[in-house]
């Protein structure tokens, strides 16, 4: 059974990682993610979990990476500049292959900002953001339902390849409030239950009585290469199976837009104004950031005449699209910066140009 609440997207991910059997969150407050930290300060002990505001954010991901170890699953959450500190531990969890969920609700930068959504932590969230060659799976939601939604896939995916995953939303998404479908039994979860994972993980630091001791660690002498070499497969892996998208009017479209998150939600409806009037206008939402729908792309560039590129950045996300389209028509851009939000009209005005 169940049931629509009215929600804000920072506390449907925090419900929704209730639901995933995280038990274990340790944040620093920033705005404009409070709301999910407040959240689960309430809703963790409802549930037998573990609540803790740590002293900074540099130390609240190493405790991520504490209770990743003993396999429990376990959730950060902060904004740009509380992202950017968090990743040195986040290259030690990726280095280690330790599941963690890690939410990004984006604001203007560089450095401190403003308190607006923005879009631009994209290199940050896609190359890594941290030191070596590591990759985090990065999903950006577009709606509070895929707030919940995909932090619910965000752990699922962190325990199947062992491997970061960051849920890449903005300011306007995490505030926002939109009717959300939950469970009825998940909204009633209470009770002291024991604080364990969904799955068995036979790799966890959970004492070694009875069976050879298990070894965690990112620092390899002598071996590193060949580590590297392993990590790179399962990137591979992941690039292969976990692509996601959503695809609208692509079939007529002369021109195309490519955008995510809050920039798509506003693309969707500048699409509809210029279907209106007669333009064949098609739209590719990533839903993987990383993994990057290239091929999708690619194939999108061989048959439309132009691409146009919508994000809250100066442009990051583009230089993917370009990569992806391999010069097969040309790749347009439309952007606005520190925390300004597009409108769909300005959005229409560049689609007339092209």
């Amino acid at each position: 059974m169940s049931k629509k609440v009215l929600m804000c997207g920072n506390e449907a991910i925090g419900e929704a990682a209730i639901q995933a059997n995280c038990r274990y969150y340790f944040g620093y407050p920033i705005t404009p993610q409070n709301e999910l930290t407040a959240y689960m300060a309430g809703r963790l002990p409802e549930v037998g979990g573990v609540f803790l505001q740590s002293e900074s954010e540099i130390a609240a991901i190493n405790m991520v990476y504490g209770a990743a170890a003993a396999g429990m699953r376990a959730m950060t959450s902060s904004s740009s500049p509380g992202i950017s500190l968090k990743q040195e531990g986040i290259s030690y969890l990726a280095g280690a292959e330790l599941p963690a969920v890690i939410i990004n609700i984006m604001r203007g930068g560089p450095g401190l900002g403003n308190i607006a959504p923005a879009q631009a932590d994209y290199f940050q969230a896609t190359r890594g953001g941290g030191h070596g060659d590591y990759r985090t799976i990065v999903l950006a939601p577009s709606k509070v339902q895929e707030m919940m939604d995909l932090t619910r896939l965000a752990f699922d995916l962190a325990d199947k390849y062992r491997n970061p995953v960051i849920l890449l939303g903005d300011g306007l998404l995490g505030q926002m409030m939109e009717p959300v479908e939950f469970k009825v039994e998940s909204l009633k979860l209470k009770g002291k239950g024991k604080k364990t994972s969904t799955n068995k993980k036979p790799w966890a630091l959970t004492g070694a009585k009875g069976r050879p001791r298990n070894l965690l660690r990112s620092l390899y002498l002598g071996t590193l290469e060949q580590h590297n070499q392993h990590l790179q497969e399962k990137y591979k892996k992941i690039s292969r199976k976990e692509v996601r998208y959503e695809a609208i009017s692509l079939k007529d479209a002369e021109i195309v837009l490519i955008a995510y998150g809050t920039s798509a939600r506003i693309s969707k409806a500048a699409l509809a104004k210029a279907r209106k009037e007669g333009l064949k206008v098609g739209m590719l939402r990533p839903i993987t950031l990383w993994p990057f729908p290239s091929d999708i792309v690619a194939g999108i560039a061989g048959r439309a005449k132009a691409l146009l590129t919508v994000e809250m950045s100066a442009g990051q996300m583009v230089e993917d699209v370009k990569l992806a389209g391999e010069g097969k028509c040309p790749v347009h851009f439309y952007g606005r910066m520190g925390g300004g939000v597009p409108t769909a009209e300005e959005i229409l005005a560049e689609i007339r140009k092209i």
